[in-house]
């Protein structure tokens, strides 16, 4: 195929290791960045004799966006660590978006506000997971702490198997952001084993919502909770008392999707012209 390049007699580095550079190694993951085409890519490197379908998908991908391919041997591979599978992807760290463009999306989509806001998750896992659900359900963003919070990394990146890569993702200040959407008539709702109100049919999932998910120890933090105009927890029967924050954020997207959608992702639900009640 023109434009792959094969490499004999060297060892090729595949560390990703230039200054904002990173490696993206899966089938899977790497395939959704091509797709996305929202990063800089820098080479593609794909395991020297590896064919069939997946493979080939790859290198369409990768062909129509003009991205070099190097074909190192089989040995190499050793060096990325994790579930490769005979594939890398050297880019440039994630393109996070301004809320405005998170705002934009929301003031123009046909549909009620669904945005994610994650308080200090730090677990990549429970981070990729999230995000891999959010994209399920079409969310309009996710919003991410400026400081502290886990960050987009490869790692991220191949857990959400590449969801990330077709997400609008923010960072900032997270009282300041709520704050923003609540003057465009989102309404805040904080998950929070805690709660007052006892799980989320307390209040209507039709309207639209910037759901907030706090850390895997601690919550939301004080200030970011106080910024939600409910708080609800999920309900549990079993012996372990809460969820983790995967998990509950999971079920509380799903939960909000199927209200406005019944499960269809191409209803848009009864949301338009909804009465306004008090904040609470």
């Amino acid at each position: 195929m023109e434009g792959v390049l094969k490499r004999r007699g060297r060892k090729p580095d595949v560390s990703g290791g230039l200054p904002g550079r990173e490696l993206i190694v899966g089938r899977r993951p790497v395939l959704e960045v091509l797709r996305a085409a929202r990063r800089v890519v820098h080479r593609l490197l794909l395991e020297e004799g590896k064919h069939g379908s997946e493979a080939e998908e790859i290198l369409r991908a990768a062909e129509r966006t003009g991205v070099r391919v190097e074909r190192p041997p089989r040995e190499t591979f050793g060096e990325m660590g994790g579930r490769h599978g005979g594939v890398g992807l050297e880019v440039d760290s994630y393109p996070y978006v301004e809320l405005d463009e998170i705002v934009k999306q929301i003031t123009s989509a046909p549909r009620p506000a669904l945005v994610l806001v994650l308080d200090v998750i730090q677990d990549p896992q429970n981070l990729g997971s999230l995000l891999r659900t959010a994209e399920a359900v079409g969310v309009d963003g996710v919003l991410l702490p400026a400081r502290r919070g886990a960050e987009i990394t490869p790692t991220v990146v191949s857990v959400s198997s590449g969801a990330s890569e077709h997400l609008r993702i923010a960072r900032g200040n997270l009282v300041q952001a709520l704050e923003r959407l609540k003057a465009i008539e989102v309404w805040g709702v904080g998950l929070d084993s805690a709660a007052d109100l006892p799980s989320l049919r307390s209040i209507d999932l039709r309207l639209p919502l910037a759901l907030v998910v706090g850390s895997e120890g601690e919550g939301m933090r004080r200030l970011v909770r106080e910024s939600c105009d409910w708080v609800v927890r999920l309900p549990v029967h079993g012996a372990v008392d809460s969820l983790n924050a995967a998990v509950a954020g999971s079920i509380a997207l799903y939960a909000a999707w199927e209200a406005r959608t019944g499960g269809e992702p191409e209803a848009e639900g009864p949301w338009t012209g909804l009465a306004r009640v008090d904040r609470l």
